[in-house]
């Protein structure tokens, strides 16, 4: 009776993880704006959620599966982020400000295949570069070390959009071309096109 005392909380400490694990998905899923994804993720997420809670009020008299139910779900949190982190969906705008307003810090960025606006600024000390760089999630940390090794004190906010539209940038991203250092470059811009 004791091992299945213990069987029962591991099956609803496993079931809750996975249960909050697909809950969080689901909502980053949907916030991106991947419905059917979601849609689909979301039926499966509740039939996690029915068994696990069956399997709880069946035994609402044993106070070890209602702790292990509220573990699982602390623990389905932290898991539910790293997955998320993991599929780092969309993309993130980066805004730089560097005390270095050499234009060569943008041209170093677009070598490596990010998508650049600059522009001159001028700060309380002096003149400024001013970068708005958009790169998918996935390059987000890639892109700070980047800037660092360029400027280690430039100052960086990042945010994320909600929506993109236009730009040969995107149209790069979309091929595969990002980071790609043969192929950065090598297509012309057309004259309608941004620079963005």
């Amino acid at each position: 009776m004791l091992e299945n005392a213990y069987i029962m909380v591991a099956i609803i400490l496993i079931i809750n993880i996975v249960y909050v694990s697909f809950f969080t998905i689901r909502m980053i899923l949907t916030l991106k704006g991947r419905r059917y994804i979601a849609a689909l993720v979301s039926t499966v997420e509740v039939v996690v959620y029915i068994v696990g809670l069956g399997l709880v009020l069946d035994n609402l008299n044993e106070i070890q599966n209602v702790i292990a139910y509220a573990l699982g779900y602390g623990i389905g949190v932290v898991v539910g982020s790293i997955i998320e982190e993991k599929m780092a969906l969309g993309y993130i705008t980066v805004n730089v400000i560097s005390s270095n307003p050499d234009i060569e810090f943008t041209r170093k960025l677009r070598e490596k295949g990010y998508g650049v606006t600059s522009w001159l600024a001028y700060g309380m000390e002096g003149d400024r570069l001013s970068m708005q760089i958009l790169t998918p999630r996935k390059y987000e940390l890639r892109l700070y070390e980047s800037i660092k090794q360029l400027d280690p004190k430039a100052f960086i906010i990042a945010y994320e959009p909600k929506q993109i539209h236009g730009g040969f940038w995107v149209k790069q991203v979309r091929k595969g071309r990002l980071l790609n250092p043969r192929q950065v470059g090598q297509k012309k811009k057309a004259p309608d096109q941004s620079n963005e």
